[in-house]
C-alpha cells in the first residue's frame, strides 16, 4: 500500500488487512456488460459471440477491423443462447480476478469445446481454456504488469515483446502433462505458460495481451490466425 496522504502506519495496516485476497476473488461477472450489443458488419460471414469477462474495446475493435461481426454476451450467458447469434467462433475475454471459482463460465466452454468451432481466449479467457481442459490454475507470487515482456512463440521460434496484466497462471506442469493441449508460447522471464492450443479442436488463448495499445504490436497476427481458423472452419 502507498498513500501520499495517510502517514499514520496503523491506519495503513487496518486499510490493507482489510482489503480482500485475490485468490479465490471472483470479480468478472461484477465487470461484465449487462446486456448484449454487437459491433461490425451484420452481413459478415465472420460472426464472432464474445463472453464479456472484462473485455477490452480495442480487443473488439481488433476483430472488427479484420471483418468480423461482433456479438458480445454478459459474462454468465449459456450456450444456447451464444448459438442463437449462429457464430462462427467463440471469443473469450480478459477480466479481472481468480478464474478458478467461476463455476458459471468454465462448464460453458466446456460445452462451447464440443462444438469444434474455432475458440480464442486471452489473459482470464485463456486460463479458462486450461481449466476446461482440467488443468489448474495458481495465484502467481508475483504478477506480469506493465509493457516490454519477452514471451517466445514455440511455434515460430521467434520472440515477441508483449504487454501482460495478470496476477495468476496456468499450472505449467500440468499443461505440459495434459495429452491434448500444446503448450505455444512461453515467458522468457521466468518461463511461464503464455500460450496453448488444443491438440483435438480448433481453440487456442494466450495469456498476455496481443491489442495492447499502447502497447508493442508484435502479437497482433494472433487475431489474423484467429479469423484465418474461423475462414478454414467455415
Amino acid at each position: 500500500m502507498i498513500s501520499s496522504e495517510v502517514s499514520d502506519l496503523d491506519e495503513l495496516k487496518a486499510v490493507l488487512a482489510a482489503t480482500p485476497c485475490m485468490d479465490g476473488l471472483e470479480l468478472a461477472s461484477a465487470v461484465s456488460t449487462d446486456k448484449e450489443y454487437e459491433l461490425g458488419d451484420p452481413a459478415s460471414a465472420i460472426r464472432i459471440a464474445v463472453l464479456d469477462f472484462g473485455v477490452k474495446q480495442h480487443i473488439l475493435q481488433c476483430m472488427v477491423e479484420r471483418g468480423a461481426y461482433v456479438r458480445v454476451f454478459p459474462a454468465k450467458t449459456p450456450l444456447s443462447r451464444l448459438r442463437e447469434f449462429q457464430p462462427s467462433g467463440y471469443f473469450l475475454s480478459n477480466g479481472p480476478g481468480d478464474p478458478a471459482p467461476m463455476d458459471y463460465a468454465i462448464p460453458t466452454v466446456k460445452a462451447i469445446l464440443k462444438e469444434k468451432k474455432p475458440l480464442f481466449g486471452i489473459c482470464l479467457g485463456h486460463q479458462l481454456l486450461a481449466l476446461a481442459n482440467d488443468i489448474p490454475t495458481f495465484k502467481m507470487h508475483h504478477g506480469h504488469r506493465g509493457l516490454n515482456h519477452p514471451v517466445k512463440n514455440l511455434v515460430t521460434g521467434r520472440c515477441e515483446i508483449t504487454t501482460q496484466n495478470h496476477g495468476f497462471g496456468v499450472d505449467p506442469k500440468a499443461v505440459r502433462n495434459a495429452p491434448n493441449v500444446e503448450v505455444t508460447h512461453v515467458n522468457l522471464n521466468d518461463e511461464s505458460i503464455e500460450g496453448i492450443r488444443l491438440k483435438d479442436r480448433p481453440a487456442f488463448s494466450v495469456q498476455y495481451h496481443p491489442e495492447a495499445t499502447p502497447g508493442p504490436h508484435d502479437s497482433r497476427y494472433l487475431f489474423d490466425d484467429f479469423i484465418q481458423l474461423i475462414k478454414n472452419n467455415s
